[in-house]
């Protein structure tokens, strides 16, 4: 066995608390090197005739990527504290593995093992319940629907009549978003996710002018609460974007930076390097990117801190919002995060807060700062895989099995699993055209781990390239959406919400990564169920052997509206069309 690849560390996604009387346990180790790992755990003070009582368990394979294998293990500790190690073994060794080090005998000394102190309730991380069974809809408010023409904005175009160029209006507001909820009731969506709505200068918002103001081309404030309350009449949730890293370059407080220099009483609220303070050619204070017109905040300023948690309060206290998306997070400091935690849950306990960060976010997922963040490693490979076709089966399952560990279940529970947003090209774009690819995407997304999200437009076929391009008119004109893929989409929502196993609640595991004919197979389980898949991202039909898992029922999805199931007892050889798929039910 290669020692140095075996590892283990008794915290975040290796060891941590499921619930409040359930601990994960995760070992990794090198690919095909180790044959079997039995987890050895017991009380620290259970000790009998001088010897310690412990336990042994084996633990299953729950995953391999390229390099790894990770070994997993539920266990529920009778009196809430545990001492563990693990016992890998293979057809030439077995070895005891503790924190310190390796053993040839089961050390009888309790401190050399890896240690759970206790399991405190306040300590377990508990996202919120409704977010695992919620599809989410993206919507850029400025084109998604002009439902009241008397606030457009000066300039305002003909709704779809141009391309969405940096600078252009098209009108978009609440009241367009309030006359086709029924569209999204329709899709299965139960939760939407607006880009920011607050004052702002430019047509994407990012650039904040007054946090507590509604932009007046999107309504006034009662529209926006009419909005959300018509929103929870039918069963969705609303998530606003908050830009707390940046403002935009007419916040009064910058402006009033830029008119008084260094005698003004907001030069504490940003991060200036010396005076006067200059935009241009290039910024001399912190910014978003190099981007002049978004000067940083100084959040560790008590002053600018207050008045962003009182934004954060706010907006749920007085209108009801269920959630905050946090635009570039990872730029803000670890202790503003804890304290906007503490103050959105004490509004409203089971808001979702939700950050944007593109790589791995162990140290903001551990229950003091942010429920999830967008899983742009899971966007990435599917992107990669099914979209473009740029990756290999052997590396998608590799990557995919990596974002399944990269962080604990309950986390991954809740992950923002998005394939295309207002800062990518479409979905459709992405993959050429090819409409197969993108039911291929579609399926994969929604038969994952994790809360699904949808791009307005997306399941109409609408296709754009990188921004603007990806951010046109909503189009309404039903003559002009394809309908065949809103049915499929629709379809696979309904299946995620009839069928648990399909949806949320269940593990996932990759089965079979086969580089040569492109395709991948992969089951979701839990006891009483497991469904398996097979998706062929190649332009072949292929044959599949699938004669280990004996008799099945297979799916026939009629019209994406109702399951066949058909019994299927060869499994030998199972043909799927091109880039086509095929469901089967243990």
């Amino acid at each position: 066995m290669l020692r140095e690849a075996i590892y283990h560390r008794p915290k975040n996604n290796y060891a941590y608390a499921y619930d409040e009387e359930t601990l994960h346990i995760l070992l990794q180790t090198k690919k095909n090197d180790v044959e079997k790992v039995s987890l050895i755990y017991g009380d620290p003070y259970d000790w009998q005739d001088e010897k310690w009582n412990y336990k042994s368990s084996e633990m299953i394979k729950s995953g391999s990527t390229m390099e790894y294998d990770f070994w997993f293990a539920t266990v529920k500790p009778e009196f809430r504290r545990m001492r563990y190690g693990f016992h890998c073994s293979d057809d030439k060794e077995s070895i005891i593995y503790t924190e310190r080090g390796y053993f040839e005998e089961v050390p009888a000394d309790t401190a050399y093992y890896f240690c759970f102190p206790y399991l405190n309730k306040a300590d377990v991380f508990t996202p919120p319940s409704w977010v695992k069974d919620t599809v989410w809809y993206q919507i850029f408010p400025e084109r998604f629907g002009n439902g009241d023409p008397s606030i457009n904005p000066e300039g305002t175009l003909e709704w779809g009549s141009t391309d969405p160029t940096p600078t252009n209006f098209f009108g978009g507001d609440f009241q367009g978003v309030i006359d086709h909820l029924d569209h999204l009731v329709e899709l299965g969506i139960t939760g939407i996710y607006f880009t920011p709505i607050f004052k702002a200068y430019s047509n994407h918002k990012y650039d904040t002018i007054d946090y507590m103001e509604i932009d007046p081309q999107f309504g006034d404030k009662e529209t926006f609460r009419r909005l959300v309350k018509e929103s929870h009449k039918r069963g969705i949730r609303v998530m606003l974007d908050a830009v707390f890293n940046h403002s935009g370059y007419y916040f009064p407080p910058f402006q009033d930076v830029l008119k008084n220099q260094e005698n003004s009483t907001y030069k504490d609220w940003f991060h200036i390097w010396d005076y006067p303070v200059t935009p241009e050619p290039k910024p001399n204070y912190d910014t978003f990117a190099f981007v002049g017109s978004m000067p940083k905040l100084n959040t560790d300023n008590p002053v600018v801190k207050d008045y962003l948690l009182k934004v954060a309060r706010y907006w749920i206290e007085d209108f009801d919002i269920d959630g905050w998306r946090l635009d570039v997070a990872n730029e803000v400091d670890h202790a503003f995060w804890r304290e906007f935690r503490s103050v959105v849950k004490d509004a409203k306990p089971d808001a979702y807060i939700l950050g944007e960060i593109w790589h791995d976010s162990m140290p903001w997922l551990q229950g003091d700062q942010f429920d999830a963040v967008m899983n742009y490693p899971f966007t990435n490979g599917a992107i990669d895989y099914f979209g473009k076709n740029e990756m290999s089966a052997e590396n998608f399952a590799s990557s995919i099995t990596n974002v399944l560990h990269m962080y604990p279940k309950h986390v991954n529970e809740v992950a923002f699993n998005l394939l295309d947003s207002h800062d990518t090209p479409r979905i459709l774009t992405l993959a050429n055209g090819n409409l197969d690819r993108v039911k291929l995407l579609y399926l994969f997304q929604l038969s994952f781990i994790g809360s699904p999200c949808i791009y307005y437009g997306d399941e109409i076929g609408m296709a754009g390239g990188q921004d603007p391009g990806c951010r046109a008119c909503m189009e309404w004109d039903e003559t002009n959406q394809n309908r065949d893929l809103f049915e499929f989409v629709k379809g696979l929502i309904e299946l995620r919400k009839l069928e648990p196993v399909f949806g949320n609640h269940a593990d996932f595991r990759m089965v079979e990564a086969n580089n040569d004919q492109n395709y991948i197979v992969y089951e979701k389980f839990h006891a009483d169920k497991t469904l398996i898949f097979i998706l062929n991202n190649s332009m072949d039909p292929i044959q599949v052997n699938l004669g280990q898992y004996g008799p099945c029922n297979e799916w026939k999805l009629e019209d994406m509206s109702s399951i066949q199931k058909q019994s299927v007892s060869d499994l030998s050889t199972i043909n799927v069309s091109p880039l086509g798929f095929r469901i089967f039910e243990q």
